[in-house]
Order: structure tokens, then sequence, then C-alpha cells
């Protein structure tokens, strides 16, 4: 997944400097209702405590949500956006127990915090992610032995073949009438690279929990993270002459923003991207991140179970909508589907504890949701990255995320082991993550869709799958060459704790 800067990641932060992976307007009908600022607060109710942020999330249809509109009031809560259509509403409050009290409404199914920081201190300062930058000097090397069918960049893009893009790119570059959505840090859509693909009318920014369609709110703002912008380069740069060429170089793809100035996604932010693709279009969406501040949130906690229902329910609203979801899986090499995980990270917006958790109580959210496609990543062997989560029954895919060179060495011309792909201002630079997989896979998704217009997303997934190039486990695993066993793939050659159902094939995605 990613998250921003070394302290979570789908993108992940190697050495040599390499980064991790870690607004609003106007809504159309059946969206969001605008925030009501019901009665005044009961009296009683104290408001001294930090102003914090919750999801509320409703049972019943509009009468109950309508009733818990008015408990919230008097509960010192301030209703910011109600996304009926799902039963979740977003709520500030400064009343300490505000939580525990809406959770005896009537109508209320869970409500949680959606952080431990409080909103008024959150920074403004971005995380530098100081990724490895691309030399002028390979530039000019690539540029010199590309080929006529070729972009400039793209002699350094080994991704491409291993999941035989190249090749498919000479049948298709897939459909402008699919559109992939970025939920993620934001993408500046003013890049060359991406600018003739980008579909402005399904991009927002939701970072507050309530979308904003301001022009340009969907670009990361000066010394913000360039991750989505990264992501949206790997799966639909245009093969225009200029720079690199993208996994689906002819569909769309759109921005939705949900990383706070300095790198969170909250919970709100990430239920308004999912609806927000929902009801703009969009047929892929690419989730290269964690919700904070829980690596892994737990159902046995009240507030982190409201937490992961208002994902979920935004998720398969999405997927009812005709979206697939794509997730990352994570950079911390964990074995998802372990009896047990020391999580020593969160909450990461305050103060982490140390923490035993069990996987199939506690989730890595939206990755480990029903429904989602989940990505592992390998390298430019073809084998898991090493840093990589990996685990039986929860790994979907496998796809190119990139990895240290000097455990995976890419074969001539390429000389870097991480992903090259598009950054802020016009520029190029390596990335590696689990966020750098996802996207690959997004990109596959959108040639499938593009060949099979009418199929569902059940009916895409299926294809996905089918059309994977199956890889067994690869054991003993010992990335790193020091005779020590890193870790353990369960499962068989169809379906495995490291690469799922397999490498995606891009080829397959456009001539089946």
């Amino acid at each position: 997944m990613a998250h921003l800067g070394s302290r979570r990641g789908r993108a992940l932060a190697l050495p040599v400097g390499l980064a991790l992976t870690a607004s609003l307007g106007f809504l159309p009908s059946g969206a969001a209702s605008a925030a009501e600022l019901s009665d005044a607060p009961a009296a009683t109710v104290a408001t001294d405590g930090p102003k914090l942020s919750y999801v509320v999330n409703v049972a019943g249809g509009r009468w109950i949500a309508s009733s818990v509109k008015k408990a919230i009031a008097r509960a010192g809560g301030e209703v910011v956006v109600a996304y009926d259509q799902i039963g979740v509403i977003v709520v500030h409050s400064q009343n300490p127990e505000f939580a525990k009290t809406i959770r005896r409404a009537h109508g209320v199914v869970s409500a949680g915090a959606t952080r431990t920081a409080p909103l008024s201190v959150q920074s403004v300062d971005a995380v530098d992610e100081g990724a490895q930058t691309l030399s002028a000097a390979e530039a000019k090397a690539a540029a010199a032995r590309a080929t006529d069918e070729q972009d400039p960049l793209e002699p350094l893009q080994w991704d491409l073949p291993a999941i035989k893009a190249d090749k498919a790119h000479q049948k298709t570059l897939g459909s402008k009438r699919v559109t992939v959505g970025v939920i993620d840090t934001g993408v500046d859509d003013t890049h060359p690279d991406l600018a003739p693909n980008f579909d402005a009318k399904a991009s927002a920014n939701c970072v507050t929990g309530k979308p904003d369609t301001t022009a340009g709110s969907w670009r990361p703002n000066p010394g913000e993270s360039d991750h989505g912008t990264h992501v949206a380069g790997t799966i639909a740069a245009a093969k225009n002459g200029v720079g690199v060429t993208g996994v689906a170089p002819g569909v769309k793809v759109s921005g939705i923003k949900v990383s706070t100035p300095d790198g969170f996604f909250y919970t709100e932010a990430v239920v308004c991207g999912f609806v927000w693709a929902a009801e703009h279009g969009v047929d892929v969406t690419n989730n290269s991140y964690y919700t904070d501040p829980w690596m892994f949130a737990c159902k046995n906690d009240a507030d982190q179970k409201a937490l992961i229902e208002a994902v979920t329910r935004a998720s398969r609203y999405a997927e009812r909508k005709g979206t697939v979801n794509v997730a990352a899986a994570g950079n911390s090499k964990f074995d998802l589907a372990a009896d047990e995980i020391l999580d020593d990270s969160s909450p990461n917006d305050s103060t982490p504890g140390s923490r035993v958790i069990d996987p199939k109580e506690c989730l890595d959210y939206p990755a480990m949701l029903p429904g989602i496609v989940t990505v592992s990543a390998t390298g430019a062997k073809d084998l898991k990255a090493s840093y990589s989560n990996y685990g039986l029954g929860v790994i979907d895919i496998a796809a190119p995320g990139g990895d240290r060179t000097e455990y995976q060495t890419p074969d001539a011309p390429a000389v870097n082991g991480r992903i090259l792909s598009t950054t802020v201002n016009g520029g190029y630079n390596y990335k590696a993550g689990t966020s750098m997989a996802a996207p690959h896979v997004a990109g596959v998704l959108a040639l499938i869709k593009s060949t099979h217009p009418h199929a569902s997303p059940a009916a895409l997934k299926a294809l996905l799958y089918a059309q994977a190039d199956k890889r067994a486990c690869t054991n003993p695993y010992d990335i790193e060459g020091d005779g020590k066993i890193d870790a353990v793939c369960e499962g068989g050659k169809n379906k495995n704790g490291f690469y799922g159902a397999g490498l995606i094939d891009a080829l397959d995605a456009v001539r089946r």
C-alpha cells in the first residue's frame, strides 16, 4: 500500500533515498447531503475536549439518519457531511464522551473517532519522501535506445515487459471510455505525460470527508507528496513521445485526493473517495495506502470497528455501482495470514504503542476488506519483493513493485530495480513498494474493461485472476542472500501466499 514517509506505507522507503509508499464542491443528486448544523447541543454536554472527527454508521433508511442527526447535535456533534446512501455520517465534536453517547442513540450501528490527534493541531508540513531521481545521463541513454514504438524513457521500464504490457500495446492502448481513479495524495494533472488522459470531471479533493471540486483541488500542493502522481503515471502515462508509458496509456485517469498535508489517510476521506468514485463513472480505483491512524484496525475496539464498517460500506457501494477496487498489501514483510502480528506503530498520529494483533480480527484496510483486489509486489527477477507483505488467502495477485537493485537486478537497458514513473513538476523518479505494484493491476484491469466494456466487477476480477501467469511458491526464500530464510510461502502454483493467482498478464487481458 502506500503510506507516506518511512512511518508506514505502500510505497517503500529503501536505501538510496527511495520514497515510500507508504476541496469542497457541489455534488450531484444522490451524493452526500450538505452539512446540516442542526439543533444546538444540550447545555450539559461538555465541549472542552480536543476537536476530533468521527464516523457514525446508521442502520435503516433516511428517516433513521434524520433521527440520528438530531441525536448527534444533542451529543455535541456537528455534521460535516452525511452519506445517506451508505448510512455513514461524518461528525466533528469536542465532547470527550461523544462516541460513547451517540452509540446509545436509536439507529446507530457503530461510531468512532477517526484519529487520535485533534483536528486543530494537524501540521501543515509535508512529508519529504525523497524519491530516487532519474539522472540526465540515464534519460539520455534510454532515449538513444528507444525504438520508434517506444517513449523515450520506456527502455528503463523493465516492469512493462515483465507483464507483457509492451506486447499488449501493439494490440490496444485501452479505451478512453474507461477511467481509473487514483485515491491517493493527489495527482498533478499538469504533467505532460498525464494531461492527455486526465479526467477532471471524475476528480476531487476528499481530505475533509466532503468532496471539493474546485479546479486543481485534486493536485498535491507544493511540498506535498508526489505519491499519487507516481501511481497515476504507472496506470495511464500517455504514449505520446514523451517520458514514460503507462500500463494502459489510452485510458483516462482521475485524481481523488484523500491525504492530509502531512500524509495521513483518515477514514472520512477514504469513505468520501470511494463514494465519489462510485458516483462519477470510475471503473477501477487504486488504493496504495492504509487507513490511518491504525496499521491494523481491530473489530473488538468500538472506535476501530466503526472505521472498518464505514470504509467497508463505501467500498462495497462502489463495487455495486460497477467499480473494481484494487489495494496494495503493504511493505512490512508481514504474513497477513499468520496467527498473530506485532503492530508497534499504531496509532501513528499521536503516541504509538505495541500490541499483538490477530489479522483475522484486526484488518489492514482497505486491503483486507471483502471484494478488494489485494496486491503483493515483485521485483525485476519476478520474485516477491523483499519488503512485500504476503499471506495465503489474503494476497489475490502479484505485480511489479520494484525492489533493491542489488536484490533483483533488471536486465539491460534498465538500470534500476525500482519503478520509474511520473512525479510533480513534469519530472520522473523511481519508487518501490506495493504502492507501485497495485497500479500495475489497476492498469491491467482497465485494459480488461476496455476489451470487455460490459463486464461486471465480479467478471473483471475473474478474468484478471484467470489470465494471470501462475507462479509457484519461492521456497526457500532468502532474498537478502545471507543464508537466512526471510519468509515462507504457503500454497500451490494456482494460489499461494506470495503471488496469489500469479503475476498479472497485460497481453492476455487484451486478447482473450
